[in-house]
């Protein structure tokens, strides 16, 4: 891989030793994957935040890069395992806390903003069409690919946090136009109704054509929360980091040979798929984090009431912010129901502490099941809000 003269003092160390592992890191993608060049990128987001995941070997790597290492473009983070404000109400324990605080720290000192949300393009970094980016959230990079129109590969964390401390990354993959071009035609004949139907789409998709690249046609309209959805579906169960929806999502594609069709029925038994026959103990709403727009809807919803199981919300802290501004987050807060700001059902470390949740995310619904062994129940919205206010059995 050719690198200018810059890129090659970066590798030799003259810019520092975070500088310099940061591009060993990107030079050793760059040769895996026969990248001829770096490229310039204008917004970086990193996974791999919550110490959940890091552990003691993920902080210690964390903190030796904060030694002198420093972001060079717009750079923001992914949930952390608790609410940095709030986490004794959410049941952390203070041991995981102290640690939790110590990653952030890590990455404020190397500016970060540490704004930790999986939905970046809500709070301010949201790149433009056509921009080169290095995001690592899977449901986020298929959002910033096909909604925004960016150009990114799925990095992982190390290799995001190196385009942020050099501005680069290595030119393969997405970032190259020839490898965004639609694979396969995915013909809908089903009328999608809100969210969850969205994301049960999206399950059968991703099931059927894993990471190939999707031309979805017969899809009428989507909102953003709809979209954020399916993009996190997608990628959940299929691994697509790059999907094409005819007449809603920007990008242009060569329109491909290979079809295939999904009927209503395929839909209505993904949803029943999602779906356990068991006695609810908590209630989620936020994965991929909350809009602005869904908070509203929350607060109608609640406004009055008094919900009789666990209930958290999950929201990047901006958008909390401007729900506090409204009046919604009173609302809320006052039926019993819990913001978790900063984090999320799938990185908090709550295996153990309950045993069947509701939400309408079905990426949820896999990681609930996957990673902490629980139950799910997948409705839409109105209906996950009625379930918290039946009384447990």
């Amino acid at each position: 891989m050719k690198l200018t003269q810059e890129e090659q003092e970066m590798l030799e160390g003259k810019q520092g030793n975070a500088v310099k592992k940061a591009m060993e890191i990107l030079t050793a993608l760059g040769d895996i994957y026969g990248a001829k060049k770096m490229i310039d990128v204008t917004s970086v987001q990193i996974a791999g935040v919550s110490y959940d995941n890091l552990g003691d070997a993920g902080l210690e790597f964390l903190a030796e890069m904060a030694k002198d290492g420093k972001t060079r473009v717009l750079t923001t983070l992914n949930p952390a395992g608790m609410d940095l404000e709030n986490w004794q109400t959410l049941g952390i324990s203070p041991e995981f806390a102290e640690k939790q605080k110590k990653v952030i720290e890590a990455f404020k000192e190397m500016d970060v903003i540490t704004t930790c949300t999986c939905t970046p393009y809500f709070i301010g970094n949201s790149p433009r069409f056509g921009e080169h980016i290095a995001w690592s959230e899977s449901s986020a990079v298929a959002f910033g690919n096909s909604v925004l129109g960016a150009k990114t590969n799925r990095e992982g964390g190390p290799s995001a946090l190196a385009s942020a401390l050099t501005g680069k990354t290595p030119e393969y993959g997405l970032h190259l136009e020839e490898n965004r071009q639609a694979q396969v035609i995915v013909q809908v004949n089903s009328e999608l109704k809100g969210i969850t139907d969205f994301g049960a789409l999206a399950k059968v998709i991703g099931e059927r054509i894993k990471n190939k690249i999707p031309f979805i046609r017969g899809i009428k309209k989507a909102s953003i929360e709809e979209l954020k959805s399916f993009s996190a579906s997608i990628a959940t169960y299929g691994g697509t980091a790059l999907f094409h929806m005819e007449g809603i999502t920007p990008n242009k594609t060569i329109i491909p040979q290979e079809k295939i069709t999904i009927e209503e029925k395929e839909i209505i038994q993904a949803n029943k798929e999602l779906n356990d026959d068991s006695e609810v103990d908590i209630v989620s709403i936020g994965c991929p984090h909350c809009s602005i727009k869904e908070i509203q809807q929350l607060a109608k919803l609640l406004n009055g009431k008094k919900v009789k199981k666990e209930f958290w919300i999950c929201v990047a802290r901006p958008i909390k912010k401007i729900a506090d501004q409204m009046g919604y987050s009173k609302i809320i807060e006052d039926s019993g129901a819990k913001f978790a700001c900063d984090t999320c059902m799938v990185v908090a470390p709550i295996k153990g502490k309950f045993k069947c949740l509701a939400t309408n995310s079905a990426k949820s619904v896999y990681y609930a099941r996957a990673k902490n062994k629980f139950k799910t129940v997948y409705k839409n919205l109105e209906e996950c809000v009625e379930i918290s206010l039946r009384e447990a059995i």
